[in-house]
Order: C-alpha cells, then sequence, then structure tokens
C-alpha cells in the first residue's frame, strides 16, 4: 500500500496517502499484537481492530476510485485482496469464538486446528459477517 500511497498526487501527500499508510500499518500492527496475547479477549479486541482498519483501507480506496487517483481495474484488485484478508480475519475470529465456546478460555502457540480454519476463510470473502461473541 505504500507504492500506492506514493502514486497519490501531491496535494494528498499528507491526506489521503498518510491514511492509507497509517491504516494499512494499523492493519498488519494490530494483527501482530492479537497474536502475542493469549488470553481470548486480547486476540478478539486487536483482530476487531485490524478489521477495522481494514474496512477504513477498503474506504480509502474508494475515494481513490471517486476521485480516478487510481485504475478502476487497480482499485477493484486492491479491494479483492482486501476482501480475502477479511476472510482470514473473519475466520480466525470464528475460530476464537468457537474456542471460547468449548471453555478454552486462552489459545496456546501450536494449536494446528487453527490452520484448518484458516485455510478455508479464504471461500468466506463477504465483507460482512455475523460474529457475535
Amino acid at each position: 500500500m505504500y507504492g500506492t500511497a506514493r502514486r497519490l498526487p501531491a496535494l494528498e501527500k499528507f491526506g489521503l496517502a498518510s491514511q492509507i499508510r497509517r491504516a494499512a500499518v494499523s492493519l498488519t500492527n494490530n494483527i501482530a499484537e492479537g497474536h502475542g496475547r493469549y488470553h481470548f479477549a486480547d486476540q478478539v479486541r486487536f483482530f476487531l481492530g485490524s478489521r477495522g482498519s481494514l474496512q477504513e483501507l477498503v474506504d480509502d480506496l474508494n475515494v481513490c476510485d471517486d476521485e480516478k487517483y487510481l485504475e478502476n481495474d487497480e482499485v477493484a484488485g486492491l479491494k479483492e485482496k482486501a476482501w480475502r484478508v477479511l476472510g482470514l480475519i473473519n475466520g480466525y475470529l470464528r475460530y476464537l469464538r468457537d474456542r471460547k465456546a468449548e471453555d478454552h478460555f486462552t489459545v496456546r502457540e501450536g494449536d494446528d486446528d487453527a490452520f484448518a480454519l484458516l485455510d478455508g476463510a479464504l471461500s468466506d470473502t463477504a465483507p460482512f459477517n455475523d460474529l457475535t461473541f
């Protein structure tokens, strides 16, 4: 996303371009910090923050499209990647919800069944899913 932000007009250097960079960094920072937490509520909180940053990034891409800062095909491709990432985040949140339902209040490093759920998450690319905790 940094490369995309660099190609925006100079007038957006401190506006939209900066916002795109911050949202992209926030997305990955929240995933990293959430992964480092081993308590259910902490992981959920950080992954929900990551999901919010992703939605913000998609909205920024919509502005780029509306203002014709980027080609329509490029915006569509970036948004498709975003929906795939959203599917992964939602899949992991679903995994956490299911672990809580089974009375596993902490997620331990090495839980291999998490990867099986994440593998199937790409097929679930709907922008919004019913995830209740």
